[in-house]
């Protein structure tokens, strides 16, 4: 189906007419007889004196070039038949821990040690690029919370700022309650019990303004499920580090994620080891997705290129003839006319 996108836009085709009558007219730069007895020249020839305007002839290329490019203002389009767009309904935000801690190199990826974001990055990736028909968004939090991309349908590009996110890139604590409260914030208007937060965290909360288990309330007031995911290994199997007193695992509050999965009627899942995570990842793959109004989108293609072109060739006659006036055809000289009747 045809149409115009902004059909008002035909409302300024008089405007050139109306600025010639209501503005004065322009200095040609010509040299002019200026007389001081006009009026009497008038009366004895009983004819009134008057400016020599334009033939229509002279006007129409003008005035086609502003119709055409009035119909290119227009935006002209060609609207296809309304084809369906694939949602599934659920609205789910990745919010992802990316304080100092998460560098720690206790996980393994195809026998190699890597850290604990490297791992998180590998695994949710896929897992993001699963979400076929979902709405998925980022929250990157340290001791702030970020919202790294919105919710959307694009997906490549939410996998491509879970790989681009670095440690400590929003401060080196951990604000849990910060990152729950970003998501009731972006989830609280979407559609009901379509609601669902991802949480992976490798330790405690402490930074941030709100209290996690105060933000998981306002997440179940809002009907938001949130799956915390508790990841790093065991403080046995923390590696050198661990047996020089120090590993990150130990700092994992798991009492407190398991609270905020039941307060929001989700469930706590833990991740020593890459085979753990991905075990996790097909669990939330059966979570049963609620049907929304399916949404429609009308292919549109854009035809003003068509009458913006034209008008452009047009524009270039009357130009190209000011500019090389020796290119205007032979016909309209009167002295080579003259001379093409000698013999």
């Amino acid at each position: 189906m045809f149409e115009f996108a902004w059909p008002w836009v035909f409302l300024l085709a008089p405007l050139p007419w109306l600025l010639r009558t209501w503005l004065p007219a322009a200095d040609s730069g010509e040299a002019a007889l200026k007389i001081s007895f006009l009026a009497e020249l008038e009366g004895l020839s009983g004819r009134r004196a008057r400016v020599r305007l334009p033939t229509l002839r002279q006007q129409a290329p003008f005035a086609l070039v502003w119709l055409l490019l009035l119909l290119a203002c227009a935006r002209p389009q060609w609207l296809g038949e309304p084809l369906p767009l694939p949602a599934s309904g659920r609205d789910l935000l990745l919010a992802v821990d990316v304080s100092g801690s998460m560098d720690y190199a206790d996980m393994t990826w195809e026998d190699q040690e890597v850290s604990r974001l490297t791992l998180v990055k590998h695994l949710l990736g896929d897992f993001i690029d699963g979400r076929q028909g979902d709405r998925v968004g980022l929250i990157l939090f340290g001791s702030r919370a970020y919202l790294q991309s919105p919710l959307t349908f694009d997906r490549q590009t939410v996998h491509t700022w879970l790989d681009e996110a670095q440690k400590n890139i929003a401060g080196p604590q951990t604000a849990i309650g910060d990152a729950i409260g970003l998501a009731v914030k972006r989830l609280r208007e979407r559609p009901a019990q379509s609601r669902v937060l991802v949480l992976v965290t490798d330790g405690a909360n402490n930074g941030g303004e709100i209290e996690p288990l105060t933000a998981a309330r306002l997440a179940a007031e809002e009907g938001i499920t949130i799956y915390p995911i508790g990841i790093g290994a065991d403080p046995e199997q923390g590696g050198v580090l661990g047996m020089l007193g120090f590993n990150p695992g130990i700092e994992l509050d798991e009492p407190s994620l398991r609270a905020i999965a039941e307060a929001t009627g989700g469930e706590y899942f833990r991740a020593r080891d890459s085979e753990e995570l991905q075990a996790i990842e097909a669990t939330l793959d059966r979570l049963e997705p609620v049907a929304q109004k399916p949404t429609l989108a009308r292919p549109t293609l854009p035809l003003y290129p068509w009458p913006l072109g034209l008008a452009l060739l047009l524009s270039l006659l009357p130009a190209g003839q000011t500019l090389w006036p020796t290119l205007q055809p032979r016909w309209r000289n009167p002295l080579t006319r003259r001379q093409g009747k000698q013999p």
